[in-house]
This record gives C-alpha cells, sequence and structure tokens, in this order.
C-alpha cells in the first residue's frame, strides 16, 4: 500500500498541486513571521542594555520622581564611584531652517560622569556639563548641523533655548529609537525642558574592590523603601522585558493574520481531496475488490495527505524566510523600530511550520478520506465519469438555518445592548451558518447571478451555471474559503470608512476655528498660549483643558466657542458664561437640584449658574464621572482654580477684520519657537487624525490579501480538477460545435460567478459585522455611525472577478490541450 501510495502520488501530482500551493502559502506566513520576528528578538537581546554597559546598580522610581537631592545623597554612599540621575521624555529640536524637526523626538539625560556613560558616540563627545546637547547622528546629516555650533531644543516647559552640540549617537534599533530625532542633555537640563519634576532611575557605579551586593544594601539604606534598587542582572533584565515585549504583541498580531490564511488553506485542501478522492472512486472500489480493506486505503490516503503537507511545508519554509528578507528590508526602509537586524532561521520554528503544514494537510484531508474511503467494491462497475453528488442532509441544512439566523440575530441585537463580544460572536456564528447552510445558499446565489450572465452570453453562460451548481457542496466549500478573507478585508474597510467619517464630523461640530496648534506626544508649553493671546492680529485662543473635582468634570471654556458643542440651553443664557458664571450641563443639575441662579462651589470656590444646558456627547470610556456632570467654566477662571493644568490643543481665530494668511504668519511666529508643537488648519488636523486609520487598513489588507489570494487558488484548484472530471463531457460540446473561445468562456464565467457569490456573502457578512460594531460604539460616542464606501466595495467584487477570470486561464488550457477523440476516450 506504501508503494501504491507512493505511485499515486506521483501519477495525481498535478491535481494536487494547487492545494499543496495552498499549504505553501500559509506555511510561508506562518514561518516568515515567526522568523522575522525571532530576528528582531535577537536583534533586542544583544541590543538590551546598551544604555548600562557600566552600570552596576541602579534606583528606580516608586510612586513619585526622584529628586535630583536623592541622587546626591546615593553619590556620597561608601563604595559608589559615580551616580547620575536619567529620565527619558519627549522634546523638539528647531531644524536649520527655524522649524520644529518633524517626528516625535525622545529626550533622555545623559550621565556626565565618563564611568557611567554608555551610548555609541559616532563623532564627538557625550555632554559633560550642562548646555551641550548630542543627537542622533541622521538627524544632524539631514538638517546640516555641525559639531560646536548650536542647537535650538525646546520642551513642554519653555520656548526653544540654544544648546551647544558636541557630539552624534547611534540609537539605531534601541528602546530610544522611534523614528524622530533623539536629543542627549545632562540632567539638569533634561528636567527643565521636560519640565519633570525629577527622574526616572539612578545609576550607580561602584568603586573598584566594592561587592555590588554589599554595595546595594548601602544604597538602599540612603534611599528609603519608596524606591526599588535592582541590580546589574535585574536591570538587563528588565531591559530584555521592555524590549522584546512589543515584539511578542507584534508577533501574536501577524500570527494571528497568519491563522486566517491557515484556515482558508484548510478549507481549499479539503475541497481538493474530497474532488480528488470522488475521482477515484472506481480505483478505490477495485482495490476493495482485490481484497484492501477500508482501513488499509483510508491510513494510505493519510500517509498521501501526510507527505504532501511535509513537502509543502518544506517549501512554505524557504519561502517564509524569503519573505522575512523581504520584510525586513521593507520596515528598515521605513525606518520602523526593532528593524534592520536580519533574521534568524531556528530549529523550533522550522519544525513547528513542518508540523503545521503536516497537520493542517492530514487534519483538513481526514474527513474527505473517511467519506472518500467508504466505497463498496461493487462500485468497481460504475462509469467513473459519472458520478453522483451527494447532497447536504436536512439536520446539516436545519442547523445552518438556526446558527445563521443565531449570528444575524446577535450582530442585529448588538448595538442595542452595547457588547461587543456578541459582535464577535454574531460574525462567527454568521460565518458558520453560511458554511452549513453553503449547499444550499451559494447554488441559489449562483443562479440568480447567472440569470443576467444568461441574457448576455446564452447557453455558454447556461452551461457554466450549470456546471457551477452540479455538486452543491463543492461549490459551497469553494466559495466559503472566499467569504473568510473578504468579510474580514470588508469589515475592516466599512469600519475603516465609519471612523474616518465618524471623526470629521466630530472635528467639524466641535471645532470651529480656522487654525489648530497641537502638542506633539505631550501638552503645550506653558507660555505658548499666552504669547498667542497677547498677539493683536488673534482674537480666539482657547486651550482645551479639563479636570475632575468632586465627581464634576470642570472644562475650561471660551464664550466665543462654547455654544458650538451645545445641543440644547434648558434654562437661562449661556451667552453670559464668563468670569464668576458657570454652565451646568443637563444632567448633572438634575442630580444635583442646581438650577439659574444658584451659587455652587467648585473645586472650593463659589460659583453662579448662568444657564443649564445640553451636551449630547457621552462620558469618556473609562471615566470615574457620569455622563453630563460636566461644568463648562470661562478661561480666566479654570487657570485661577487649576493653574498647572495644561492640554493637547489650542485652538485659534483670527481677529475681526485680519486676513486668514496674516493670522497664520503671527500664529508661526509663535510656535517657530517651540518645537515639541505644530500648527495645523481643519483639513490638516483632520488628515492627522484619519491618516492613522488609513494606514492601519492598508497594513490589514495586505496582511488579509494572503488569506483572498489562497481562496483564489482554491477557486482555481476546483475548476482545475472539475476540468480534468468532465473531460469527455467537454469533448463531446467540442464535438457538436463548441467553439474554443466559447470553452474558455464558460469557465471563465463559472469562475466569476463562484468567485462573486463568495465575495458578496462576504462582503455582506463584513457590512453587517461593522454595522454591529458601529452600533456599539455609538453607544459609547453618538459621532460614529455606518458608513458604507460603495465604491472601495465594488473595488474587492471586481478584484474578485477578475482575479477568478485569470485563475480559469489554466483550466482552459489544460481543457483545450487534449484532441477531442483522444478525449472522449478518457476514463
Amino acid at each position: 500500500m506504501i508503494r501504491l501510495t507512493l505511485r499515486t502520488m506521483r501519477a495525481d501530482a498535478l491535481r494536487l498541486l494547487l492545494s499543496a500551493l495552498a499549504v505553501v502559502l500559509g506555511v510561508a506566513f506562518v514561518a516568515g513571521t515567526l522568523t522575522l520576528t525571532d530576528g528582531m528578538k535577537r536583534g533586542a537581546y544583544d541590543r538590551a542594555g546598551v544604555f548600562d554597559r557600566h552600570t552596576d546598580l541602579a534606583v528606580y522610581a516608586g510612586r513619585g520622581p526622584i529628586p535630583p537631592a536623592l541622587v546626591e545623597r546615593v553619590r556620597a554612599v561608601d563604595g559608589v564611584s559615580a551616580a547620575a540621575g536619567e529620565l527619558t521624555g519627549t522634546a523638539g529640536v528647531v531644524g536649520s531652517d527655524g522649524r520644529p524637526v518633524l517626528g516625535y523626538a525622545v529626550l533622555a539625560a545623559i550621565p556626565t560622569e565618563a564611568t557611567l556613560q554608555s551610548y555609541d558616540v559616532v563623532a564627538g563627545r557625550l555632554p559633560q556639563r550642562p548646555g551641550e546637547v548630542v543627537l542622533d547622528a541622521p538627524t544632524v546629516a539631514e538638517e546640516g548641523f555641525v559639531l560646536g555650533g548650536p542647537v535650538n531644543v525646546g520642551g513642554s516647559g519653555a520656548q526653544a533655548r540654544p544648546y551647544t552640540l558636541v557630539g552624534t549617537v547611534d540609537v539605531a534599533g534601541t528602546s530610544r529609537d522611534v523614528g524622530g530625532a533623539f536629543i542627549g542633555l545632562a540632567g539638569p537640563d533634561a528636567l527643565a525642558v521636560s519640565q519633570q519634576e525629577g527622574y526616572g532611575r539612578i545609576m550607580v557605579a561602584a568603586a573598584p574592590g566594592v561587592r555590588a551586593a554589599e554595595l546595594a544594601r548601602r544604597v538602599a539604606a540612603v534611599v528609603g523603601g519608596d524606591v526599588t534598587v535592582k541590580g546589574r542582572q535585574a536591570i538587563l533584565d528588565a531591559a530584555v522585558d521592555a524590549a522584546v515585549r512589543d515584539l511578542r504583541q507584534f508577533n501574536l498580531l501577524l500570527l494571528t493574520f497568519a491563522a486566517v490564511a491557515v484556515v482558508v488553506a484548510g478549507f481549499v485542501i479539503a475541497n481538493t481531496f474530497a474532488i480528488v478522492l470522488a475521482q477515484r472512486t472506481r480505483r478505490t472500489a477495485l482495490l476493495r475488490l482485490v481484497g484492501a480493506t477500508r482501513g488499509q486505503v483510508l491510513r494510505a490516503t493519510l500517509l498521501e495527505a501526510a507527505l504532501t503537507g511535509l513537502a509543502a511545508s518544506a517549501l512554505g519554509v524557504a519561502a517564509g524566510a524569503g519573505l522575512a528578507v523581504g520584510l525586513d528590508a521593507l520596515l528598515s526602509a521605513f525606518d520602523v523600530p526593532m528593524s534592520g537586524g536580519g533574521i534568524a532561521v531556528t530549529a523550533p520554528t522550522v519544525l513547528f511550520c513542518l508540523l503545521l503544514g503536516t497537520a493542517l494537510t492530514v487534519g483538513s484531508a481526514a474527513v474527505p478520506a473517511w467519506r472518500g474511503t467508504g466505497v463498496a467494491p461493487v462500485a468497481a462497475l460504475a462509469d467513473a465519469a459519472v458520478q453522483p453528488t451527494r447532497r447536504a442532509g436536512r439536520v446539516r441544512l436545519a442547523v445552518g438555518g438556526l446558527v445563521l439566523a443565531a449570528g444575524v440575530a446577535a450582530l442585529a441585537s448588538a448595538g442595542a445592548v452595547g457588547q461587543v463580544p456578541l459582535v464577535a460572536a454574531g460574525g462567527v456564528l454568521a460565518f458558520f451558518g453560511i458554511v452549513l447552510f453553503g449547499p444550499v445558499l451559494v447554488p441559489g446565489l449562483v443562479r440568480m447571478l447567472g440569470a443576467p450572465a444568461r441574457r448576455l452570453f446564452g447557453a455558454t453562460a447556461g452551461l457554466a451555471v450549470a456546471n457551477a451548481v452540479r455538486n452543491p457542496r463543492r461549490i459551497a466549500s469553494t466559495a466559503t474559503a472566499l467569504v473568510i478573507g473578504i468579510g474580514l478585508v470588508s469589515a475592516f474597510v466599512v469600519g475603516a470608512g465609519s471612523v474616518k467619517a465618524g471623526i470629521e464630523r466630530a472635528v467639524d461640530k466641535r471645532i470651529g476655528v480656522d487654525f489648530l496648534v497641537v502638542g506633539v506626544g505631550g501638552h503645550l508649553p506653558r507660555p505658548l498660549v499666552d504669547e498667542l493671546a497677547a498677539r493683536g492680529e488673534l482674537g480666539v485662543v482657547h486651550e482645551r483643558r479639563s479636570r475632575i473635582s468632586d465627581g464634576i468634570e470642570l472644562r475650561a471654556a471660551h464664550p466665543a466657542l462654547v455654544g458650538r458643542t451645545l445641543t440644547a440651553v434648558d434654562a437661562g443664557d449661556a451667552d453670559r458664561l464668563g468670569p464668576g458664571r458657570v454652565l451646568v450641563h443637563r444632567e448633572l443639575a438634575r442630580a444635583r437640584g442646581w438650577a439659574v441662579g444658584d451659587s455652587v462651589t467648585l473645586a472650593g470656590r463659589p460659583f453662579t449658574v448662568a444657564a443649564v444646558v445640553a451636551d449630547d456627547g457621552p462620558a469618556l470610556v473609562g471615566s470615574t464621572v457620569p455622563a453630563g456632570h460636566v461644568v463648562d467654566v470661562a478661561d480666566a477662571d479654570f487657570a485661577r482654580l487649576f493653574p498647572t493644568e495644561r492640554g493637547f490643543l489650542a485652538e485659534v481665530d483670527p481677529a475681526a477684520g485680519v486676513p486668514l494668511q496674516r493670522a497664520r504668519e503671527a500664529v508661526e511666529s509663535v510656535v517657530a519657537r517651540y518645537p515639541t508643537v505644530n500648527l495645523m488648519d481643519q483639513a490638516a488636523y483632520k488628515s492627522s487624525l484619519t491618516g492613522t486609520v488609513d494606514l492601519l487598513l492598508a497594513f490589514v489588507v495586505a496582511l488579509l490579501g494572503l488569506a483572498v489570494v489562497i481562496a483564489l487558488v482554491g477557486v482555481a484548484n476546483t475548476l482545475s480538477l472539475s476540468v480534468v472530471e468532465r473531460t469527455r463531457e467537454n469533448a463531446v460540446l467540442r464535438a457538436v460545435g463548441l467553439t474554443r473561445g466559447r470553452m474558455r468562456a464558460m469557465l471563465a464565467v463559472e469562475a466569476v460567478l463562484v468567485a462573486l457569490v463568495g465575495a458578496a456573502l462576504g462582503v455582506g457578512l463584513g457590512i453587517g459585522v461593522s454595522a454591529a460594531a458601529m452600533a456599539v460604539v455609538a453607544r459609547l460616542s453618538g459621532e460614529f455611525t455606518l458608513v458604507l464606501p460603495w465604491g472601495r466595495l465594488g473595488l474587492v467584487l471586481v478584484v474578485a472577478a477578475l482575479a477568478a477570470m485569470a485563475a480559469s486561464v489554466l483550466p482552459a488550457r489544460h481543457a483545450l490541450a487534449r484532441p477531442i477523440v483522444e478525449s472522449l476516450g478518457a476514463d
């Protein structure tokens, strides 16, 4: 039986080729992901502790930052050679053109003691005293800075001031490489620029001959119990854990999409073996007739599946390594942190991928093998070319209908109850309902879509429809593989479009000014808003700030802007907002019994209720304040209540009669001194918010694209095997006058109909899932509603149809390759 199995595999190699290709693609995705992330992890391990090469122990902050005075106390401990405070934060650099250098910049305090300095210096040296700065080498090269020259650096505390550039460093691939500039300053300067009250940790170097354990005890006795003292090994372990934490999440994300591709490949493999074993019915019956047991035939079939899976998995591992190399180069080209470390092909990864591909193939082939080997010996007398098709059982169809109905019901009710798990459950149930009910649903849809095709292409399309629906199980399995990938793509396309539209509506509704000044990675510098307000060209300058006090959200408000966010004024006059007068929202007024004219105490100070208003904006997720428990306070009053509270956004409008360009120049003249802020108009602000959505959508569609490709391989595979099955039938059609062109058209229409049905079901499922998700989100924020991007969804259908048409080329070529007379004699 083993020899027979090997001979059968050689004879049917072409029939199994496309299913093997599905395994290759699925395993390649998994292998490429693991190989890439293993390489990243190896690089992370190599780079872990790069800033602690000379650190023997460190004191880490507890509940609050470490004050500079504590650094001096640690430095005075007997046995300490050097001690320095370290912090990381964000800052900005003013470029050589006088404009802020774009991107998120990392600020770090660098020890001035040579004993503790661990950076890789490219040119010059590290700071030795306050007033000196080092930058990463790429930023220096791009901006044309020179060593010894001034570089303006600023943070959230004040406007930029000049520092002397004394060196350049290489931080590529480390935790301090986030794609933007790296800024290294002496400790006091870093504290001043970042406006932090203290350090995150103290780095300590031991004097020669002092044991680290003894020194740790001495330092612990000095610093007290609010901080943590770690030895060198603990420092390195923490650095490794921090370095690979994000990699684990990235790895999990990629493997999730790889799992989708593997599941789709499983559908293709199962369908392939079902078709191939159906075509071997007489051969199997002959084996049973000469004495082979069903168990022997079953084991031979599973051995064939295992060998096919093993060979395809080996090719998948090789393809995955090439994919990892390409991905690493692509990520490096886009300066993605942690990339560029090469790949790592490890034995566990290779073994896992080989086992995965083999198990996938055997598991997917198990059910078709069990069904296909249950052939009675008398079937050897039947005509191999004419095999009856097994229709789906009533139990399966009934269960499928119930599961599909339950999934639709779950999706429809998810918004009402506001449960995200119900959306996921509804999507899964709906998909399994389509799988179980597919033998009825898919052929029915093919007939429906085939009706206009018959009018366009006549009898050729009629033959295509008849061929497509001949085996309901087969066509349902083929279409279902497409439902998975296209359903997920459609869900993300609709979800992304809805989120973008919601963001744009929220900006239009809540922001009615011409200019926005936005903090980059942090709050706005304290003097910035005052400087803007002092410019005569600007009429409105409002910094968005809020603070929770006594269970109430107090929001800074500007009289000229507050009316844009209100939906109703229940009592009083909202225009009376001003010093000592506040706007109380409806829900809070009801809960506290407040009315217009009442004196209320907020944050320890008395105010008068000027109006009771309404705002449809729901409470923020995770907020400790109930929805509507909000009070709008004039900017000046808010500043007096909370003088240290800063915001991330300032709204700016020109003064009456001032042209927009002149107002913009006035804002730019102020913003240029603050490299941690950006000036935007409404369109640019929308783009900054929605750009991430577009980037995420492109990333997701690219990852799901492989699953769609595998499903289309399944369409080509099914069509190719069906052509083999219908060899004599196609020869008869050609003998009675069907031209070669019409034969190609018939197979193309058949492929397109199957693909369009699968794609349409996938789009429908994706829309349903997105609609339910948007309904849930709408309960949290009323700005978000379902938006259907018909153009993109139509493009999905068109691409599926064109890909299916391309997939029909090889089957058509095979159908036309053999002479008619030879095909008529085929078995």
